[in-house]
């Protein structure tokens, strides 16, 4: 079965209208920009708190936004109708993806324009982000297929922004508690790596393991999406 434009599209739109309605999880969107408001107050925002921001709206708007939409599908009982029209597997997670890709791009653009966000090597840094975009995406398709409601998916979401979205908060404390040193391999951390390299022919390892994480949620969500179609 060809990939249909059209059915992506429907599936955009009727995602599109769900979210518009649901208040509670489009406002998860206002506190990156809160913080993006008032660090960009600063005379100087420096890059930690810069990358804070990116790392904060990928995983609050991305991860939590697309586990919203999936989950709250599975509540109404209408994930699996889709699951079983014609829509093909590409065309239901592009279409699930898509209403929370746009805002979560329109959300990293306004709070990276507030701090000031202009980092050294940026097309690598971009790079990193669509990879980390990718990881985000992916681990909240993963999330809304095993939660089965919103008010759950909103409780299993809040490890993944602790971990993954304030990773570059936490690193600071790593000479005290020695776990923290794993969170040094996190997207957010690897994009501030990319940032201060001075040998761009480094930057091969951090992209490297944000497309290795990129890479283990996709496949681990679409896994999942199959068994749940199977059942």
């Amino acid at each position: 079965m060809s990939f249909s434009i059209k059915r992506l599209m429907a599936i955009f739109q009727k995602d599109l209208k769900d979210l518009y309605r649901n208040l509670y999880v489009l406002s998860t969107v206002l506190l990156p920009l809160v913080f993006a408001f008032i660090y960009g107050r600063m005379d100087e925002v420096p890059a930690e708190i810069q990358f804070f921001l990116v790392s904060l709206t990928l995983s609050m708007v991305g991860t939590f936004l697309q586990c919203a939409i999936i989950a709250e599908e599975k509540e109404k009982n209408t994930l699996r109708g889709l699951m079983l029209s014609p829509a093909t597997l590409p065309e239901i997670l592009a279409g699930k993806s898509l209403v929370t890709v746009v805002i979560t791009i329109v959300t990293l653009l306004l709070c990276i324009r507030m701090a000031g966000f202009n980092p050294d090597h940026i097309i690598l840094v971009i790079v990193g982000i669509v990879l980390s975009l990718i990881f985000f995406l992916a681990l909240g398709t993963w999330l809304g297929l095993v939660t089965r409601s919103v008010l759950e998916a909103s409780v299993y979401v809040l490890p993944i922004m602790m971990i993954f979205g304030m990773s570059n908060m936490f690193i600071g404390l790593k000479e005290d508690y020695a776990f923290l040193q794993v969170l040094e391999y996190t997207p957010g951390l690897q994009l501030v790596e990319i940032a201060s390299l001075t040998d761009v022919s480094q930057s091969w390892k951090p992209l490297l393991i944000i497309f290795a994480w990129a890479a283990g949620a996709v496949i681990l969500s679409v896994i999942t999406f199959r068994k749940r179609s199977f059942d």
